[in-house]
């Protein structure tokens, strides 16, 4: 099966991608700055993976995402003034200030949050999936995760159990190199994740993680066969992120060298779409012009929106906190 992008949709995956870029260096200078609380991991250069796979999904499919979850709320539809709310803890936020960065969530288009424990949203998308299934819908779930998140026993717990009951889901691994700061060679004896669906029966896909146009045609077909009944796939994206672990400039520490960094961002992935979309003719420079103004004015307009908005009222603390009596 192959599955080819329109020119519409090359456009909606360059508006996600561009909408993610802004939104995270706005927040990475709101971090930088003092402003926001906490610490903001960064999704720049990574936003053809995100965008490429929601480009397929609805928002009655679901996903999870990781710590460095931004850019998949962006690309699933999140708007910037709850986001921005939501980083500085506001009650206008998309968890009323009390998710901040690390779980971000908005059950409305189908994000089921961010989390801040590695491999912690595998097995809840899973646990989506198997609810597709029974339910019998054409939904799917899709989660996201590093390569360090495949070394825990959840992510093989979830892709064990999805590939026996053939459940609607996408593994999408963001392999950009490091489990925080250890390279891949330095915690993993394999050099492509993907190896790792033979185990459980599920196919495994290796692509190119700049290119959003790969990501999106390998994204269509792991969709496909979701939403076919066929069971899962294991989709490994190879990609890099241009800013630290944390932030902008990180605590730091020296794992990377300069020169590699620069060396990926040649590859950008946004240029490298801008670049296609002129040279075919489905855009050009003025209009994507255009597009990067009304984005960054949007996300200044969204920051606005976060300061001018209340802190949430500490008589609500129990608001929305309950347990389950045995």
């Amino acid at each position: 099966m192959t599955i080819q992008a329109t020119d519409a949709v090359l456009l909606d995956i360059h508006e996600r991608m561009v909408r993610i870029r802004i939104f995270e260096e706005e927040a990475g200078k709101l971090m930088e700055n003092g402003k926001v609380p906490g610490a903001l991991h960064l999704y720049v250069g990574q936003e053809a993976v995100a965008a490429g796979v929601m480009a397929h999904l609805e928002d009655t499919d679901h996903i999870t995402s990781t710590h460095r979850g931004h850019g998949h709320v962006v690309a699933k539809g999140g708007q910037f003034n709850e986001m921005y709310a939501e980083l500085y803890g506001k009650a206008a936020g998309y968890c009323k200030g009390r998710g901040g960065s690390m779980h971000i969530c908005n059950m409305e288009i189908g994000m089921l949050g961010a989390n801040g424990i590695v491999g912690g949203g595998i097995p809840i998308a899973m646990g989506a999936a198997f609810s597709k299934k029974f339910r019998k819908t054409k939904e799917v779930a899709a989660s996201f995760f590093g390569d360090g998140a495949s070394n825990e026993g959840s992510f093989h717990e979830a892709a064990n159990m999805a590939a026996l009951y053939k459940l609607p889901l996408i593994l999408v691994c963001e392999n950009n190199g490091f489990g925080e700061y250890t390279r891949q060679d330095n915690h993993q004896a394999i050099v492509d994740v993907a190896d790792r669906a033979a185990g459980y029966g599920m196919p495994g896909v290796v692509v190119d993680g700049m290119d959003a146009i790969a990501v999106y045609e390998a994204a269509g077909e792991a969709v496909a066969r979701a939403r076919n009944g066929e069971g899962p796939t294991l989709l490994e994206c190879k990609t890099y992120r241009f800013y630290d672990h944390v932030g902008v400039r990180g605590m730091g520490l020296s794992y990377r060298t300069d020169e590699e960094v620069e060396n990926w961002k040649q590859r950008d992935p946004i240029k490298l779409l801008e670049e296609k979309l002129i040279e075919q003719g489905i855009s050009t420079k003025r209009k994507i012009n255009a597009l990067h103004k009304r984005v960054r004015e949007e996300a200044m307009a969204g920051i606005k929106f976060a300061e001018d908005s209340p802190l949430p009222d500490p008589d609500g603390l129990l608001e929305d906190v309950y347990y389950v009596q045995a």
